[in-house]
């Protein structure tokens, strides 16, 4: 079990497209950059006009930890806390998780792509690696 955001108007769509297996991070309609985390006003240009976008999924690996430390009774370790780079939403780092191998096998530079563990209504955004 992780702890699970407080689901609100901003965030709604991100932490629930995975249901429709879609990765959605806010856009700006006026400057057409890309916002994250969601907020109500466009960072760039002070905007209100912001919808979320369905992105790819796909990303790369820009910087990563392996977590050896149990914080929590049912928590498996080791694992990868990773920052990865949205390749088609310049400027957009997710924090996130890779799993689906070793975690002897994540790299800086790693092609991956989204996948989406459900908890209760919350989909949340962890990766893979890609085949090479």
């Amino acid at each position: 079990m992780r702890a699970l955001p407080r689901l609100d108007s901003v965030n709604r769509d991100f932490w629930t497209g995975g249901e429709l297996g879609e990765l959605r991070i806010l856009h700006c309609a006026d400057c057409d950059q890309f916002i994250h985390p969601p907020r109500p006003v466009c960072r760039h240009c002070l905007s209100e006009n912001l919808k979320s976008k369905a992105v790819s999924g796909n990303g790369v690996i820009d910087t990563f930890t392996i977590n050896h430390q149990q914080w929590h009774p049912q928590m498996d370790v080791p694992f990868v806390i990773a920052r990865v780079a949205l390749d088609d939403a310049p400027g957009v780092y997710l924090t996130t998780n890779i799993v689906g191998c070793d975690v002897s096998e994540v790299d800086i530079g790693d092609q991956v792509q989204v996948t989406f563990l459900q908890q209760d209504d919350v989909f949340l955004p962890i990766f893979e690696k890609v085949a090479k």
